[in-house]
């Protein structure tokens, strides 16, 4: 076994890496960029070497600067995690060159599956069943439409250096090809240096399963599968293991197909094959097709350590150090169901835009397990990705275990930044989802219901005044209140679009009235809680001006300073904001540019991904306040309309 190892990435991989590198007395070696000097993963390490500025390319993808620190510290192999440069066949060889053991696959099994053409044909002649589509090399637009025609629609268009969802495009007819084509080679090209694109029969009702196997150069197993057809746009939100519905004849040919596929490029260490399944008429072993492999571990790993009661991190280690797979087949058994939930900082009422913040509460129950690379007070950034956590159960049947997940979302607390916490919530009590009816359309099927946050109830605001106020937290209850008679203040909060004047009363100790338009309510405080009509009020959370209720649903309100002079967000005419920290990729438009409501006008990039800025009206640009290779705030102003139209 090694003595070090170096973590080549950050957060909550790195976090899990350090924990069992623990367990087996192995020390630990983690690299962090400007942004991360003080976070969880260079707490918990042994050592850590600073590599770089804050931009990816300068710090984390920075092959040179990981070699030398690694060689610098003494460590004798590099963890890749998952993400940045875990499937770079460059960075294994280099690491190899320098004397150095990376923990994965070896070079040639990264390169045989880092295409997804290459891939798809390997597998074929390996007797993997795979999808129908084109993975040719000519990629003459006149001929990729053809193709597609073939295929018959619809069809998937792919970057083949892709993955998260980059560079794809469902195409339903002919006559979107060609603008769907020029958008799934722009995005390859710019997110993967590579422009070219595979095409593949869209199946109608897709389940995404896929296989965890794991080899040691000379034999593979698989560890059976694990169902990620929870999904928003190519994204996976929640995993679970085993996958609901699956038969044992299903399973078996699965796990063999898989197992066929790791074995056919020698592979070594932890990897997935991705599958696509047709759930049109329920699984079926004939209904299955290879879609990709990921050279790697996976984000949603967890769910088959609970199932299985294996550490796949240990397993990486022990196979990278010289040792044989620690079981065969046979000795790999399953045990019950696990789900994982991805907690990320992100605005879903606003299409699941990420968020930043500073996470000023975080509490995760005793009664799953949190992987997580953040804590309270530490800082989202807008360089990466905004995961706040994995949150992760394991019961004896699917309907215990996701009764366990509902239950653990209920009881994870998160104050500082809008989260998906609410959306996670009710995914998982979506009637489909829990009879186990899942394909990867549910989620966009069931979106308004699933992004719908009811409004807060009277206790809800009435809590969020009185902790405003100052009066939860004082150790005077009566403190600024008058001799006589009972003193009420106006809080003035806002949330969301709307602002709301509530009033506050003490009529006894640790008693006030709290009035809210025509509704009254009294709270009484026991302790450090706050009930109503004895019940438990919510618990609330305050961070200078911010007053966040953690209830069943999170509210975040403002404190509003009556003194403060109010103004539009926007001047008469309108203007375009950037809705994140980003950077500003490309703009579309100049001043007096006549656009229409639905135009492109810029794409901001930040956290990993594309948006694009469009026009939400008729008119006429006024002022591009913003440039191409521009790093922008939130709110920033990029764009401005005329107030008026030039004949007006």
């Amino acid at each position: 076994m090694f003595r070090k190892i170096l973590i080549a990435n950050r957060g909550e991989i790195a976090c899990r890496v350090i924990k069992t590198a623990r367990k087996l007395g192995v020390k630990t070696v983690a690299v962090y960029s400007d942004a991360d000097a003080d976070t969880q993963h260079v707490k918990m390490a042994d050592e850590a070497v600073h590599i770089g500025a804050a931009p990816p390319a300068e710090s984390y993808l920075n092959i040179d600067r990981i070699v030398a620190a690694a060689l610098q510290t003494g460590a004798q192999a590099v963890h890749p995690g998952y993400g940045f440069l875990s499937e770079n066949p460059k960075f294994v060889r280099e690491l190899t060159a320098a004397g150095l053991v990376f923990i994965g696959p070896s070079e040639a099994a990264i390169e045989a599956m880092g295409l997804k053409d290459a891939a798809k044909t390997a597998m074929q002649a390996a007797g993997v069943p795979v999808v129908p589509g084109y993975h040719g090399a000519d990629q003459d637009p006149e001929l990729l439409a053809k193709m597609a025609d073939q295929i018959g629609y619809p069809v998937l268009i792919k970057a083949v250096a892709g993955g998260g969802g980059k560079g794809m495009r469902l195409v339903h007819d002919a006559a979107g090809f060609s603008n769907a084509l020029k958008g799934a080679v722009a995005e390859g090209t710019s997110a993967f240096g590579n422009g070219n694109v595979l095409i593949e029969k869209y199946v109608s009702k897709p389940r995404h399963i896929e296989m965890q196997v794991f080899g040691d150069g000379v034999s593979a197993v698989h560890l059976f599968e694990r169902d990620c057809s929870l999904q928003r746009r190519h994204q996976k939100v929640i995993e679970e293991a085993p996958a609901p519905g699956m038969t044992g004849e299903m399973r078996a040919a699965m796990g063999k197909a898989a197992v066929r596929a790791a074995m056919a490029i020698g592979y070594s260490g932890a990897g997935t094959v991705e599958f696509i399944a047709d759930a049109s008429e329920g699984l079926r072993a004939d209904r299955f097709w290879f879609m990709e492999m990921n050279t790697r571990l996976q984000v949603e790993h967890p769910v088959t350590e609970a199932i299985t009661g294996i550490d796949l991190v240990e397993w990486q280690l022990r196979v990278a150090s010289g040792e044989n797979l620690p079981l065969d087949q046979r000795d790999i058994h399953l045990n019950g169901h696990a789900f994982e939930a991805r907690l990320y900082a992100e605005d879903v009422p606003k299409g699941f835009l990420p968020a930043t913040g500073t996470l000023s509460h975080l509490r995760f129950p005793p009664t799953c397990r949190a992987d997580t690379g953040v804590s309270a007070g530490d800082v989202i950034s807008p360089w990466y990705d905004p995961m706040i956590a994995k949150i992760i159960v394991h019961g004896p049947t699917r309907s215990i275990a996701l009764s366990q997940l509902s239950r653990a979302l209920d009881d994870t607390k998160v104050a500082g930044t809008v989260t998906n916490l609410t959306f996670l919530r009710k995914l998982a009590a979506q009637p489909d989802f829990v009879d186990g009816n899942v394909d990867t359309g549910l989620i966009d099927r069931a979106l308004d219901d699933l992004i719908t946050v009811p409004d807060p109830t009277i206790t809800e605001i009435s809590v969020a005044a009185v902790a405003a106020s100052g009066f939860a937290s004082s150790k005077q209850p009566m403190l600024g209140f008058s001799l006589w008679s009972p003193l009420g203040k106006t809080i003035p909060l806002r949330h969301e679009d709307q602002i709301l004047n509530v009033t506050v009363t003490a009529t006894k100790n640790n008693i006030v009235d709290v009035g809210f338009g025509t509704q009254t309510i009294q709270l009484q405080r026991h302790g450090q809680d706050w009930y109503c009509d004895g019940q438990k009020a919510p618990m609330v959370h305050v961070d200078d001006a911010t007053v966040t209720v953690l209830a069943q649903e999170t509210h975040v309100f403002t404190l509003i300073n009556p003194l403060d002079v109010q103004q539009s967000a926007h001047d008469q005419g309108g203007g375009v904001v950037a809705p994140m920290p980003g950077l500003v990729k490309d703009v579309f438009v100049a001043a007096n540019d006549t656009v229409s409501a639905g135009d492109r006008l810029a794409i901001l990039e930040a956290m990993k991904m594309e948006h694009t800025l469009v026009a939400t009206r008729d008119g006429i640009i006024d002022q591009v306040l913003t440039a191409a290779g521009d790093q922008v705030e939130a709110g920033a102003t990029l764009i401005t309309f005329c107030k008026e139209t030039k004949d007006g």
